[in-house]
């Protein structure tokens, strides 16, 4: 006998339900929750919903993906997923746009001429097989259900939902046939979720209904109240990604992407721990192995192999030698310890100046955003530029204000923290 929440995801699929109907019903589970059990059938109906991946029976234990709550900064897709395939996984990632201050992962890697994100499931299938990995958005085929429920949820309020976001993200996920996934859930001022409580709540879903799926999950709980790394803004974060391939980037965005892909690599069996998983992604990134599959991986998406030739070349390929993309460094004014940079403050501006989107359809412009000069527990010199603004035309005094005002400087030393809040 078919349940109450098949008929529904049938009713959403099929038309039969008028977007009233399924609001209605959204907005009972929105005031009244699902049970554990029920959030695992939802998100089951959702994912066979539509198209649902199969990959050869040798890759049984290796099919695996990561998927991120957004915040400013978080490259860790562009680096993980070849990072992954050099370790021996299949990494298949369906990735999103950014919407508001999140930047998204798709919109990042189409600041590179000719990156394509529309594949085909034979291309996926064909580039998974011989390079590792592959990084494209949602084809109609892969969880209608969702669609359509996303974009009610989006204009009705009915988004911070625990059992709908569950539903949203895992049936997606589950769809690309995974044998494993991280899933890292962003916590502070710049993320979706504000609180540790509320974001393990989440945790506890996705762990608890990804199990139910048949999914070995994980779940990371990490901080978003500073910048990831030292860029944002598509382009340049572009850039920053591949000089982490290269065993050159930012401390904070190495850990997170060797303790995730730790993670994947212990969850499938690949390595006894996770610590001895990270080490391996770590040496994928100082041994060349990573940046290869990254390269393939874009020219198999239509880059042109020349854009990884030099550092000119690369710079072309991303916009970022138009001489009418401006920069413009902010100094400090006082010597002191860098106690906080306010995440938040500057990926609005990001997104003021053209760098996001503040509704689905608008356009975006892959080179304006900010590199830090200095993060947290740097020491100062009175007039040191801490950050240096990617923009066009000349910076409004509004922005200008809101940029001097996202520093703190300490008189003592500061010690940066791991970002690493918890693993489930």
């Amino acid at each position: 006998m078919m349940t109450e929440i098949q008929a529904f995801v049938n009713g959403v699929v099929d038309g039969s339900l008028s977007d009233t109907e399924v609001e209605d019903w959204m907005r009972n589970v929105f005031d009244n929750g699902l049970s554990k059990q029920e959030t695992v059938e939802l998100t089951h109906a959702m994912l066979h919903s539509g198209t649902v991946l199969e990959w050869p029976a040798e890759w049984s234990n290796l099919v695996v993906d990561k998927h991120s709550t957004g915040g400013i900064g978080d490259k860790v897709s562009l680096v993980l997923a070849p990072a992954l395939a050099a370790c021996g996984l299949k990494c298949p990632m369906v990735a999103g746009r950014g919407l508001a201050h999140t930047g998204g992962t798709l919109d990042k890697l189409e600041a590179l001429e000719g990156y394509n994100v529309s594949l085909t499931p034979e291309k996926a299938f064909e580039m998974v097989g011989e390079i590792g990995c592959m990084i494209g958005g949602q084809t109609g085929e892969i969880a209608p259900a969702d669609k359509r429920m996303y974009a009610i949820r989006d204009v009705t309020g009915l988004i911070a939902s625990v059992p709908l976001i569950t539903g949203s993200i895992l049936s997606k996920k589950a769809a690309e046939g995974l044998s494993a996934l991280v899933m890292d859930i962003k916590v502070g001022r710049a993320a979706f979720m504000t609180n540790v409580d509320e974001a393990r709540k989440l945790a506890e879903s996705i762990v608890s209904t990804g199990t139910g799926l048949g999914i070995k999950t994980s779940v990371t709980l990490t901080e978003m109240d500073t910048p990831l790394g030292f860029a944002a803004g598509n382009a340049l974060e572009v850039l920053e990604s591949i000089e982490t391939l290269r065993g050159a980037g930012p401390a904070d965005l190495e850990e997170l992407v060797c303790i995730q892909g730790g993670v994947l690599l212990h969850s499938t069996g690949l390595c006894e721990s996770v610590d001895e998983g990270a080490f391996r992604i770590h040496d994928s990134l100082i041994d060349g192995s990573a940046i290869a599959i990254f390269e393939k991986m874009c020219v198999a998406q239509g880059v042109h192999p020349s854009s990884f030739e030099n550092e000119r070349e690369l710079l072309s390929s991303l916009g970022l030698l138009d001489s009418t993309l401006n920069t413009t460094e902010f100094p400090v004014s006082r010597p002191g310890w860098i106690a906080d940079i306010d995440a938040m403050a500057l990926g609005t501006v990001v997104l003021e100046l053209g760098g996001g989107r503040l509704k689905l359809g608008d356009s975006v412009d892959a080179g304006v955003g900010f590199v830090l000069d200095a993060h947290v527990g740097s020491l100062m010199i009175v007039d040191e530029s801490w950050i240096t603004i990617y923009h066009r035309g000349i910076l409004s005094e509004k922005h200008r204000t809101i940029i001097e005002n996202a520093i703190t400087l300490s008189n003592e030393p500061v010690d940066a923290q791991s970002r690493v809040i918890e693993i489930l």
